[in-house]
């Protein structure tokens, strides 16, 4: 595999994998000499640097215009909405954060999600055919590689979260992941996220506040 193949499969898994981490350090880890997003635009003449106001949709399902996007200021979300109308939370990105449409940017097929600003916000669009062009040497395909299976480790730990862990448990994980977003997301929002009731999540906050 070339290494931008290598790199096009890494890059957007590890943006969405790595909540709680800022951008730069991640694909600097991944994009070799390439520092800030200053230099990622130099390279990407089809960047697009946009503004959005609170509650504006970026994207819809089933649109075949993917793109990632770097969040200069602001707050996203990424979710589906059920058969019954029901939101289901994907993840949330705050500024430095990528996020986007992994299968649809990775397969070329239309969008599964939906992304909206939770805040006034401004961001980057950026083609992922930058990815094609640096090159790394062998250790740092290796390091990647690495780095990417602790974190889809860290993925199946949701995964199985949501699955049967308890729901205190559910909103710890959130606030490990998210530190700095507790007073930026309504906690409807939080509920979606881990799958569990409004009421139950202002009983586990009620509970937690008594005991400090």
């Amino acid at each position: 595999m070339r290494t931008g193949n290598v790199l096009l499969h890494l890059v957007p898994i590890y943006a969405t994998l790595l909540p709680g981490h800022t951008f730069i350090p991640r694909l600097a880890c991944i994009i070799k000499n390439m520092k800030s997003i200053v230099e990622i635009l130099h390279n990407d003449a089809g960047s697009l640097t946009m503004t959005f106001g609170k509650g504006e949709i970026i994207q819809k399902p089933n649109s075949l215009n993917t793109h990632a996007i770097y969040v200069k200021k602001g707050l996203l979300r990424s979710y589906i909405i059920d058969s019954n109308g029901k939101e289901h939370i994907y993840m949330f990105a705050a500024e430095n954060w990528i996020i986007g449409d992994i299968e649809a940017m990775e397969y070329q097929q239309p969008t599964a999600l939906f992304i909206d600003c939770l805040e006034a916000s401004e961001i980057i669009f950026f083609n992922n055919d930058i990815l094609f062009k640096p090159n790394l040497d062998q250790s740092q395909i290796l390091e990647n590689v690495k780095l990417l299976t602790r974190r889809i480790g860290r993925l199946q730990r949701r995964v199985l979260m949501l699955m049967g862990a308890p729901a205190a448990d559910r909103y710890n994980y959130f606030l490990e992941i998210y530190p700095d977003l507790i007073n930026r997301v309504p906690l409807k929002l939080i509920a979606s996220f881990l799958g569990i009731a409004p009421q139950t999540l202002s009983t586990i906050r009620g509970k937690i506040a008594r005991s400090e």
